[in-house]
């Protein structure tokens, strides 16, 4: 119902009070079960985190061992995921920016993706040349195409092969040293 009212309200509406009554029950329920507004902002994004661990995990088990093949699934999972959400995702996404409680958490989970990503994409860089700002720089282009494929903007598919072509630079920079 949460997911619901983000997409059809946006993340303004999303507060206690009005999920309880979308939800057909009581405040006290809905206040029992998340605590605050933050609290319900997080297990939202604690649920596509989840949702998008086990996708990009699922992948990276069943795909090649290539990095042509593990740059697609990065992209692939990133882009699919946030399609699969819909376009409330980054509403959510911006409103756990709304304090330094919310944005620790959020910058908590991106360090999980990108540690994944970065032993995902080791084997085919030298030892430790995979710098942290190439991986946040990575991260911001898989979060800018994927909400821009599910604005419209642009196709998955012109998405995920944009995401792909940017780590597959990523880690022929890190071949170079650059």
């Amino acid at each position: 119902m949460a997911w619901r009212l983000a997409r059809d309200e946006g993340t303004e509406a999303l507060t206690l009070g009005r999920l309880a009554e979308q939800a057909g029950v009581t405040k006290p329920v809905v206040y029992d079960h998340f605590g605050t507004r933050s609290g319900l902002l997080i297990t939202l994004y604690m649920e596509f985190d989840a949702r998008q661990t086990t996708i990009m995990d699922a992948a990276l088990e069943s795909g090649e061992a290539t990095l042509e093949s593990r740059a697609s699934v990065i992209a692939s999972s990133y882009v699919d995921c946030v399609l699969l959400q819909g376009r409330e995702i980054p509403g959510v996404i911006a409103a756990l920016a709304g304090s330094p409680e919310l944005e620790k958490i959020k910058r908590d989970y991106q360090a999980v993706f990108l540690e994944k990503c970065r032993n995902a994409l080791a084997p085919f860089a030298q030892p430790g040349a995979i710098q942290p700002a190439s991986l946040w720089a990575m991260l911001g282009a898989a979060e800018s195409l994927s909400y821009a494929a599910a604005a419209g903007a642009l196709t998955a598919a012109e998405a995920k092969s944009e995401l792909s072509d940017t780590i597959l630079a990523m880690v022929a920079r890190s071949r170079r040293g650059d």
